[in-house]
């Protein structure tokens, strides 16, 4: 008998590959795995009730149907297990290849201890993949460290799991996250400044930071000149102001003999948020 080929297809509607029968007209399922690994058998759709319908298969060999195997595409059957594996592999090659296309972010790393320097923060984080750029913001007038620095990795992957969790650096637990201008066109522009109100005279930039400095790492503290009652503090963390917003405050301190009130400083909206009472 002349050797015939069949037409085979993974699916029922790709292109389909010529598979060569044996001698007395049967394949050889190890010739189908050949070019389908983990293949176990065929099925072709009836021409006559458009159902589709299984092939024979007899300790290893694939018999042809009551007509032959004519001009039909025969479908590839994968065992259930094996088809749902190759279906994750895939998904998981699709999403690591779209990862290695995003581009990473410099991120900020907020609550540092002073004592950190930008070759400890580059050796902490080197454990989470290639770092290739550290910076620890200082003031310009003492070089002390602000609290906070910035950190910037050359894969996605490494980037993404940093910022799904807190870190430990030097005894204090940090957080690493995007900063603001870095955030999704629909996530809103948080403010990281309060609006002092009602201050003294007697009240320093030294006495507002060191106060504020509780409840997260201060950037600036404003006071304008000549004395207007008010001031600003900018934190380095906009999820300071959320927590502030919802708690009342005493102020431990001889030198805020009034009531201050503090409001978050977002553009040209003003949000009155809490009152600290002396």
């Amino acid at each position: 008998m002349a050797e015939v080929y069949i037409r085979v297809a993974e699916e029922e509607n790709e292109e389909p590959m010529e598979i060569p029968s044996e001698d007395d007209g049967t394949i050889l399922l190890s010739t189908v795995a050949a070019q389908f690994p983990g293949a176990c058998g065929l099925r072709f759709r009836s021409p006559v009730s458009q159902c589709m319908r299984g092939v024979r298969l007899v300790e290893g060999i694939l018999h042809a149907p009551e007509n032959g195997w004519g001009n039909n595409v025969y479908v590839v059957n994968y065992p259930k297990d094996n088809k749902r594996k190759m279906d994750e592999i895939d998904a998981s090659s699709a999403v690591k290849m779209k990862r290695g296309d995003m581009k990473t972010s410099d991120l900020i790393v907020l609550g540092l201890p002073w004592k950190t320097s930008e070759q400890d923060l580059k050796d902490y984080f080197s454990t989470f993949g290639e770092v290739i750029m550290v910076q620890i913001k200082r003031d310009a007038k003492t070089g002390n460290s602000k609290g906070f620095g910035f950190v910037r990795f050359t894969e996605y992957d490494a980037q993404e799991k940093v910022v799904t969790q807190r870190h430990m650096i030097d005894g204090r637990w940090c957080d690493c996250k995007l900063p603001n201008s870095k955030q999704g066109p629909d996530e809103p522009l948080r403010s990281r400044k309060v609006f002092v109100g009602r201050c003294t005279e007697d009240m320093t930039t030294d006495d507002l930071r060191q106060f504020f400095m509780q409840y997260g790492d201060v950037t600036d503290v404003f006071i304008p000149k000549p004395f207007r009652a008010f001031a600003f503090v900018t934190f380095a963390d906009d999820q300071v102001i959320a927590f502030l917003t919802s708690h009342l405050f005493v102020l431990i301190s001889t030198g805020f003999s009034n009531a201050c009130i503090v409001k978050c400083d977002d553009h040209l909206k003003m949000h009155e948020c809490l009152w600290c009472v002396a």
